[in-house]
């Protein structure tokens, strides 16, 4: 079993800046890749960011390029997403998930990819 967590969220003013974690225990040696999920009331779940536990390679969402930067720690389990420059259309909840699959044909893109899920976090932006 894998357990995520996610903390971080909370309210900020449009430009702000907010960075959320996401905390694996139990069988984390059996995932090779974090992503970070978002979805916002009466929208589809969209794809933000990934990355792998070893190596340096990063997935990103093209809306995301720039302003999002997802990162990790392996001695903690953690991940991480440092959001810049927000905007009222990034409130959401975002979810952390791990992934047990080595390869990807969507670049870790899709929600179907993932074996493993965090509660969420609510992220909101004021104008």
């Amino acid at each position: 079993q894998v357990q995520l967590v996610e903390s971080g969220g909370g309210l900020v003013q449009a430009g702000g800046s907010l960075r959320l974690s996401c905390a694996a225990s139990g069988r984390t040696f059996s995932t090779s890749v974090m992503g970070w999920f978002r979805q916002a009331p009466g929208k589809e779940r969209e794809f933000v960011a990934a990355i792998r536990w070893s190596g340096s390679r990063l997935y990103y969402a093209d809306s995301m390029k720039g302003r999002f930067t997802i990162s990790r720690d392996n001695a903690e389990n953690a991940v991480y997403l440092q959001m810049n420059s927000l905007r009222p259309e990034d409130t959401a909840v975002y979810r952390c998930a791990a992934s047990g699959r080595l390869y990807s044909s969507t670049s870790y893109r899709a929600s179907d990819e993932y074996d493993y899920w965090g509660q969420g976090t609510q992220v909101t932006v004021s104008s």
